[in-house]
């Protein structure tokens, strides 16, 4: 099994935090892993954009030229790495703050991000609202397993946020589990 993950959107959305976390679970479940984290000059605002492979087997490069999955959270990063999803690959796109075009080839969930974690209290857990979205198409992962990381990097700095990021997280699950 080889996962190749593309997260973009701009710098602030949380695409370096969801990248990690990812990694995390994925090196603690065994599995080998690469990423290649990159972002502009500009603290927020500019894009931010994660190479992430999750494999079963050694991994060795980080760079991604076709991903089997895009999680999108605004329409220039979708613009930008659209051409970069294999055919039949998957699409998770923050509907709340982009479009797509109908790829025929691509599996595209529309998952409104912003709006769930608006709804919430904070659009700064649309990134984990994508993370659950993920977790129940893919299912790489139990659910315990990702909270529990989740968890322990959240009580590092801002432990006081894990209860909102659950929220997020089953808000996302629940988004893919209604359309399936």
């Amino acid at each position: 099994m080889t996962e190749k993950i593309i997260l973009a959107g701009f710098g602030g959305q949380g695409m370096m935090l969801l990248g990690k976390l990812l990694a995390q679970t994925a090196m603690t479940d065994g599995k080998y892993v690469t990423y290649f984290p990159s972002y502009g000059t500009e603290v927020r605002g500019g894009t931010a954009v994660y190479h992430l492979i999750i494999s079963t087997e050694e991994i060795f490069s980080p760079l991604i030229e076709v991903a089997d999955t895009l999680i999108i959270m605004n329409q220039p990063s979708y613009q930008k790495f659209k051409g970069m999803l294999k055919h039949d690959g998957l699409l998770i796109l923050n509907s709340s703050m982009s479009k797509s075009d109908n790829l025929p080839h691509v599996k595209t969930y529309n998952v409104p991000a912003t709006e769930i974690a608006s709804k919430l209290g904070s659009v700064l857990v649309s990134n984990i609202v994508m993370l659950g979205a993920y977790i129940a198409i893919k299912k790489l992962f139990s659910t315990d397993h990702v909270l529990d990381q989740l968890r322990i990097m959240l009580k590092q700095k801002k432990g006081e946020l894990f209860l909102i990021n659950k929220q997020a997280f089953e808000s996302g699950m629940q988004v893919i589990e209604s359309l399936l």
